[in-house]
């Protein structure tokens, strides 16, 4: 029989594979992945910034990923290079957020865990809020589906078919924001990318339209916490870094499929 920890852990993290599938199959389609890299890693700085304020965590690492995510935006549409950009406010935002831990008492213990992340300690309380996240990000992509879909393959056409790309480049934004603050505690700031980015590289190799790569996505994510759960839970590894590792060896073992 499961203990209840293991099956919380479950349920969270294929909770958070419902959004990660199909909003890191547009991270992969835009070549996004820095920026979700840069997300994750400044909501180390709204983890420190709630445990300072007495904030919910939730509500401190939406704050600051969905401020760095306009903050981003605003700044590439003045002129400058989006790469750095997000290099100078990932790796900024990242070590304030260390800075401003060291004066909060009692987080130094706690912050390993918002970096590697620590899914087996994740609540009947987390596990809501994952799964209403996972709706809030799914509900905002299906609603703009079509209109992603056409911005990502072309901004003119988009333009021509009377869309605005920014505005759906804000909705992916927003979407990438909710998804790094529900995910921070179940795999860490340092591998949220890799969840986004890995499972839809893997579905994205046999996928012969978009909707069926996001579902493959999901797939493969949530075979992924799985995989890293039992890994975790027969080899005594660090769960957030076994799940990682699952999603990479599926990833390898399509490489190799498709070769055959």
């Amino acid at each position: 029989m499961l203990d209840d920890f293991l099956i919380r852990a479950a349920l969270a993290g294929v909770g958070v594979t419902f959004a990660t599938g199909p909003l890191g199959s547009f991270v992969v389609w835009r070549r996004m992945a820095y920026f979700g890299d840069a997300t994750a890693h400044a909501a180390i700085l709204g983890v420190a910034l709630a445990f300072g304020l007495g904030l919910p965590l939730y509500a401190g690492t939406l704050a600051v990923a969905l401020a760095m995510a306009v903050l981003v935006a605003w700044l590439a549409g003045r002129g400058q290079s989006v790469d750095t950009v997000l290099g100078v406010l990932a790796h900024a935002a990242l070590a304030l957020g260390l800075v401003v831990a060291s004066f909060v008492s009692g987080l130094r213990v706690d912050l390993s865990a918002f970096l590697f992340g620590d899914i087996l300690a994740v609540s009947r309380g987390d596990i809501a809020v994952i799964w209403g996240g996972a709706a809030l990000v799914l509900g905002l992509l299906l609603w703009r589906w079509q209109a992603l879909l056409t911005a990502t393959v072309n901004e003119e056409l988009a333009r021509a078919s009377g869309l605005n790309p920014r505005f759906e480049r804000l909705v992916l934004t927003l979407a990438l924001a909710l998804t790094v603050a529900v995910a921070i505690k179940i795999v860490g700031a340092l591998l949220i990318a890799a969840l986004l980015i890995i499972p839809a590289a893997a579905a994205r190799r046999f996928a012969r339209v978009p909707e069926t790569m996001a579902l493959g996505a999901v797939i493969v994510g949530a075979a992924a916490v799985l995989l890293g759960l039992w890994a975790s839970l027969t080899w005594d590894t660090p769960a957030g870094p076994s799940i990682v590792s699952a999603a990479a060896g599926i990833f390898a073992l399509s490489l190799l499929i498709r070769r055959g």
